[in-house]
């Protein structure tokens, strides 16, 4: 008789833990990188904070969050950038068939802003992501043919463009995470957090909305046109 994987009940447990429809909702707000307060998250799910307590008590003991406390307010974040590319990955799977239908023109706008452009945890996603990997690719600075990889050319780039790079972490320097709107990947690591980190902290992009969604300035179409030979029409 086959002697059953110890990792086994481990998978089913972390699964029962994302396998509800509130946490998965606390878990996909959460990507965008920033701590949320108990209430914020309670009212972006729709229930009660005395429900979301439970299952962020939950998520912090599963491991996939981390929370802080500051004063009468308790702050939670995704425990790290592994659990986020869980995530993202995961509702990359998703079949946009049976994706809901937006009920209003608010949703509408915000799900159109979303796909366009928006931080999946800390780096960029959505059309704008895309548009950026391809470019990087395009003009020799990141290879895809045999996983993603930053060429000397590309480690030149990120220099000559003012965007350091932690070599000191253990994080991967690049990453692909696969984009959930767009079904293909994008940057992720150490380099797709700076360079998302320097778009937004140079007003290359400005966050919009209460979500994840980010727009490109005219600085920051400018200074992506003069850096990667993007077309500012394809960042609308």
């Amino acid at each position: 008789m086959a002697t059953k994987d110890p990792q086994a009940p481990q998978l089913a447990r972390l699964a029962g833990l994302i396998a509800d429809e509130t946490r998965a909702a606390c878990l996909l707000a959460l990507l965008d990188g920033r701590a949320w307060t108990a209430g914020e998250l309670a009212r972006h799910a729709g229930v009660a904070a005395s429900t979301l307590s439970e299952h962020l008590g939950k998520l912090v003991a599963g491991g996939l969050l981390s929370e802080e406390r500051q004063g009468r307010h308790r702050y939670v974040r995704l425990a790290d950038d592994r659990v986020a590319q869980l995530v993202e990955e995961l509702a990359a799977q998703v079949s946009p068939k049976v994706a809901r239908r937006p009920r209003n023109l608010r949703e509408s706008s915000a799900g159109s802003a979303m796909a366009r452009g928006r931080t999946c945890y800390d780096h960029l996603a959505g059309r704008l992501g895309i548009t950026v990997t391809d470019a990087l690719t395009a003009r020799g600075l990141l290879r895809q043919d045999t996983g993603f990889a930053l060429t000397d050319a590309g480690l030149g780039w990120f220099d000559g463009a003012g965007i350091p790079l932690d070599r000191t972490t253990r994080r991967p320097l690049t990453r692909a995470c696969l984009d959930w709107t767009e079904r293909r990947p994008h940057l992720a690591g150490v380099a797709g957090a700076a360079l998302c980190r320097h778009a937004l902290d140079s007003g290359w992009c400005v966050r919009i909305g209460s979500e994840r969604a980010v727009k490109v300035t005219p600085s920051g179409e400018r200074a992506l046109s003069e850096l990667l030979g993007i077309d500012g029409t394809a960042l609308r």
